[in-house]
């Protein structure tokens, strides 16, 4: 077998490279209704699609890993990966773009399976530290990813950025193939088709209402439509689940006091830090003569945001071993206090760029702790046959807490936005409401993390299957 930290390594650049893809267009954002020409609405599904896609195919490639091997279905990821960033280098229209960006948004799945590799085949000692840094890269990657884009957006042609998640996916697909051993740990029976289309579907719903309810209306008919849709079928999922032989998801492991309360603590997570991608570089961006911007290029502002993404590596080692001497409870509890001082720090003081840039560091400490915390939670509350399908959950919450981020941030700044030179130009009292918002997200988590059990019951051992 190879070295086990080269399995670290190799997994840890494929979270890298699917946590990029969350950042990979914001530099051209909005100049995509003039680059394809269509409507900002249209455009907007640019980074919609993706959201829906990693939020859909995310537990479903848990499962699939559970049943047919982790390390296959990450190569089958990356090949998806490769694909959707060929189409979307080769369009020059909205629909090829956004076909494209949703494939790139199903390697997502790669963190969770990622992190159950990583439970099957490192020494007991080890696996909290590479868990923790494995799941930073959630952060991580559009951190650090989002210079690298504003800099190509600056001086090269768009279509560069996908011909690099091209590059990018298919250096990952070689080194998972070369490094990453065959997974051994199997789950018996049949993939449950139904439920992964009604799990498709109704998620589907819901983060359409979310996206695109500040465009719709929240009251109006489509976006009711479609919410309350997606949650009267997800309903029915859950019912389902619970009665057939061989579930997508096991809903009554999911249903566990630690599992479900980590779960929820990661929707206040994931809306918490995505708030302030999409808050920190409008504000940094906006001319000083506005009144609420800081004047900066977009290449600096964004090496101001990068440095969260340098804390959450950073604290990853970090992370592993404070969890083993406080436990992954305490470690969700400190990132969660972390996140709700940023946000109260930002309130306080945030009309200087030092004050951004600090506020970010707080959030890169909150993000880091929080986000190696969850996986332990969870993969010491289910069944070891089960943990990419419940770390796939997990992320699927951290998914519907970013894109209700991103729909919500955008919905106060563009409420309190005031014309100036024909242009949109959000308030400083909307900027302050966003940092409410957010840290009102950190507090959820907060509060939920502290009713989340100190110790637990042993988990179930199940037998492994060969490949």
């Amino acid at each position: 077998m190879p070295r086990q930290g080269a399995i670290v390594a190799v997994l840890a650049l494929t979270g890298l490279a699917s946590s990029f893809m969350f950042t990979l267009v914001v530099p051209i954002q909005a100049q995509l209704p003039e680059l394809l020409g269509a409507s900002r609405d249209d455009t907007a599904w640019v980074v919609t699609a993706t959201l829906l896609a990693a939020a859909i195919f995310t537990p479903i490639a848990g499962r699939l890993g559970d049943m047919y091997g982790k390390r296959r279905i990450v190569l089958v990821l990356l090949v998806l990966l490769v694909i959707g960033s060929v189409i979307a280098a080769l369009s020059t229209n909205l629909i090829g773009v956004i076909i494209g960006r949703a494939l790139q948004g199903a390697v997502v799945g790669v963190v969770p399976l990622g992190i159950a590799i990583l439970r099957d085949v490192l020494h007991t000692r080890s696996v909290n530290s590479a868990i923790a840094l494995i799941s930073a890269t959630l952060g991580v990657g559009g951190a650090l990813g989002l210079p690298i884009s504003a800099f190509i957006t600056e001086f090269a042609d768009w279509h560069i950025l996908f011909w690099l998640a091209a590059g990018l996916g298919a250096l990952c697909f070689g080194l998972v193939l070369w490094i990453v051993p065959v997974s051994v740990l199997r789950s018996p029976g049949s993939f449950d088709f139904v439920g992964a289309a009604g799990l498709a579907v109704g998620l589907t719903g819901i983060l359409v209402a979310v996206s695109r309810g500040s465009e719709w209306g929240w009251l109006a008919a489509p976006t009711l439509g479609f919410g309350l849709g997606g949650v009267a079928l997800l309903l029915v999922w859950g019912w389902y689940e619970l009665r057939i032989a061989e579930p997508l998801l096991d809903v009554r492991v999911a249903g566990r006091r630690p599992v479900l309360l980590t779960n929820l603590a990661s929707i206040g997570m994931g809306f918490a830090l995505f708030a302030s991608n999409v808050v920190f570089p409008q504000i940094l961006e906006l001319p000083v003569e506005t009144g609420a911007g800081l004047g900066l290029s977009l290449i600096l502002a964004s090496l101001v945001v990068m440095p969260a993404g340098l804390v959450m590596m950073v604290l990853s080692p970090v992370s592993g071993r404070l969890s083993n001497v406080i436990g992954p409870r305490a470690l969700l509890i400190m990132g969660a206090i972390a996140l709700v001082a940023a946000y109260a720090f930002v309130l306080i003081a945030g009309s200087q760029v030092w004050q951004i840039l600090v506020s970010n560091l707080l959030i890169g400490v909150g993000i880091g702790f929080g986000f190696a915390a969850m996986p332990m939670l969870i993969m010491r509350s289910v069944p070891q046959n089960e943990t990419g399908a419940s770390n796939g959950l997990n992320a699927l919450f951290r998914s519907l807490g970013t894109s209700t981020a991103a729909a919500v941030m955008g919905a106060v700044l563009a409420a309190s936005s005031t014309v100036q030179n024909g242009v949109q130009i959000p308030s400083a009292a909307g900027f302050h409401l966003t940092y409410l918002l957010a840290g009102a997200g950190a507090v959820a988590a907060l509060v939920l993390a502290l009713f989340i059990p100190a110790h637990h019951a042993p988990e179930e051992r199940h037998p492994s299957l060969p490949e």
